[in-house]
């Protein structure tokens, strides 16, 4: 039985992501700075067609920044003698990557705008959703209007950013505490359909697990040994630089390449939505779409709080 402090603190996360919704607006930018968000698709479709995994890494950054206190820009900042980064959590180190894009489209941006009016978090929510359509991905509102924060958080990002190696009850327990719910799970997760990930993260899947297509593991240990080359790279699934639903049709055949992964299609209550996605394209997308708003609307800073960083990597 759910205890009536627990209730209610899920009762209240779910009122205060309600009340961001109408605090945050697509609109935030039109009248400040309209050419803001075609400045950012700009650069941001600049680096996905140089490097196609960039479109992963910008998503990520996004997804990062979010489950940390929020969506307020603090994975960007860079260690002081009051913090240390973000980046050097166990799921961020040697890991998050698109820094100097994002310092590219915030220079863009300030230069198209004659001074700083756009925030880095919001920066963030935009060039994850330009990412995702840059691969032939779905769109989605962003809304916006987020400030940026005055501090970091190294700590909390070690206790809350989902780990590689969870079950599904724990990722829908990590979810929950951010006020996400099962669809919201499985619809973020389906971000995997394109990107790649390092050896060390999945080596442990492929030579230790059960439920595992056992020619992918096979395919798999070719480029990543039991010992050495923790940074060799293989893609969640075979279209690494298309959003699809190729990673949910790899469920399906237990060629989830994370525990975490394949922990949404393994017996559970979440098979059923992978089987959905997996076969259903449009219904994703639109989930997808959802969830990523969703995210985005998770304790963001708004009003007078925090700033409008001049340098995304540091506090004005």
């Amino acid at each position: 039985m759910v205890s009536p402090t627990n209730f209610l603190l899920h009762a209240f996360l779910w009122l205060a992501l309600a009340a961001t919704a109408f605090s945050l607006s697509p609109n935030f930018y039109h009248n400040v700075c309209p050419q803001a968000l075609p400045a950012i698709k700009r650069v941001v479709e600049a680096a996905v067609h140089k490097e196609r995994r960039m479109g992963a890494s910008l998503l990520r950054l996004h997804f990062h920044d979010c489950f940390v206190n929020g969506c307020d820009g603090s994975l960007l900042l860079d260690s002081t003698s009051s913090f240390e980064t973000e980046k050097n959590a166990r799921g961020n180190l040697n890991s998050v990557r698109g820094f100097e894009v994002v310092d590219q489209i915030k220079a863009e941006v300030d230069r198209v705008c004659g001074r700083p009016v756009v925030s880095c978090a919001d920066i963030l929510a935009v060039a994850a959703r330009d990412s995702v359509v840059a691969l032939r991905g779905p769109t989605w509102q962003v809304r916006l209007g987020r400030r940026d924060s005055t501090t970091a958080s190294r700590t909390l990002a070690d206790s809350v950013l989902p780990s590689a190696s969870m079950d599904l009850p724990a990722l829908i327990n990590n979810f929950k505490n951010q006020g996400l719910n099962k669809r919201d799970l499985v619809a973020l997760s389906g971000g995997h359909t394109i990107g790649l990930s390092q050896c060390v993260i999945f080596r442990n899947r492929i030579y230790n697990a059960t439920n595992i297509d056992p020619a992918f593991a096979k395919e798999r240990r070719a480029t990543c040994p039991r010992t050495g080359g923790n940074t060799n790279l293989a893609p969640f699934d075979p279209t690494p630089a298309r959003f699809d639903t190729a990673y949910f049709k790899n469920l399906v055949k237990q060629r989830g390449l994370l525990t975490s992964d394949q922990a949404l299609f393994s017996g559970g209550s979440t098979d059923k939505l992978v089987e959905t996605y997996s076969k259903n394209p449009d219904v994703f997308w639109v989930d997808f779409g959802k969830s990523m708003i969703r995210m985005g609307n998770i304790k963001p800073l708004t009003g007078k709080q925090g700033q409008i960083r001049v340098n995304c990597r540091k506090v004005n």
